[in-house]
């Protein structure tokens, strides 16, 4: 493994995900952060996440460490949940290229409205 985060002093986002090789026998991962922001693309506000990422690892599984790095990202990004659901799920297809992958990203309400949002690969149309 040939970590580029984890062990180092990170003090930014990143763009992208570290990997390591699935060990043999894993079927399913699921990683759930509840610590996820982001601001509305019209208003400014401020929007809290809890992020699941659910995957069938085909050779390699997400190293936590960057993957907590990367949802830092949204932090500074003004983003509709369906598009952060969907960036997120695109972006663990390009970096692992896992069997199967959902992403549910659930906001926690404002204004008395919850939007969960789910995007999956492959696309079950």
């Amino acid at each position: 493994m040939d970590a580029k985060y984890l062990g180092k002093t990170i003090n930014e986002p990143v763009s992208e995900l570290d990997s390591f090789p699935a060990p043999s026998g894993i079927g399913h991962v699921l990683m759930t952060s509840d610590e996820v922001a982001s601001s509305c693309p019209i208003t400014g506000q401020p929007d809290f996440y809890t992020v699941k990422i659910e995957y069938r690892p085909n050779a390699l599984c997400i190293e936590s460490k960057s993957l907590k790095l990367y949802l830092w990202n949204f932090a500074k990004q003004p983003v509709f949940a369906e598009r952060m659901a969907a960036d997120i799920r695109d972006r663990v297809v390009q970096d692992i290229e896992p069997i199967t992958c959902r992403v549910t990203t659930i906001q926690k309400p404002r204004g008395g409205i919850s939007i969960e949002t789910v995007a999956e690969y492959p696309n079950p149309d």
